[in-house]
């Protein structure tokens, strides 16, 4: 599996439980602080020097949640640099929306824990405070976020 940090990690490694290759990191952002999000997201950490395990391999692109699929467009378009066999996504929530691209036919196989409605989503590896995170999830249901507050909170 390849982790899109920060929100992909946690999922990658719970997946890299079950099966059982090697876990390669990336980094991208499109935040920069103190301005809108940005249209190409930005490198942080990459995966030069380790073309030798994506070269001609199956890879699982694995990230938190599938919202407008910039990021995840940008790095299957960077990792197709790499001439992996095929690549496989796979996104513990898909956000039900317009996308701002389509998967390329490289993409073989899209797996989806679960489609959700346009809602910004709390992760508890994002909390601040986890404990107010779990009072906040044993309440149930979805919460009412200001997502601008929610972001700029992200960022900070």
């Amino acid at each position: 599996p390849i982790s899109i940090g920060g929100g992909g990690f946690i999922p990658a490694r719970i997946l890299r439980t079950y099966v059982e290759k090697p876990l390669i990191a990336i980094s991208l952002a499109r935040y920069h602080p103190d301005e809108p999000p940005s249209e190409i997201p930005y490198k942080l950490q990459w995966v030069e020097g380790v073309n030798n395990m994506i070269t001609g391999k199956r890879v699982l692109l694995v990230d938190e949640v599938d919202d407008e699929r910039t990021t995840l467009a940008f790095a299957i378009g960077e990792l197709m640099a790499e001439d992996p066999a095929e690549i496989g996504v796979f996104v513990m929530h898909n956000k039900l929306k317009p996308k701002k691209a389509e998967f390329p036919e490289a993409v073989k196989h899209v797996f989806v824990g679960k489609d959700i409605e346009d809602v910004w989503v709390d992760y508890p590896w994002d909390a601040r405070d986890i404990v107010q995170h779990e009072r906040d999830a044993a309440r149930g249901g979805v919460l009412e976020v200001n997502e601008a507050e929610a972001k700029a909170a992200y960022r900070n």
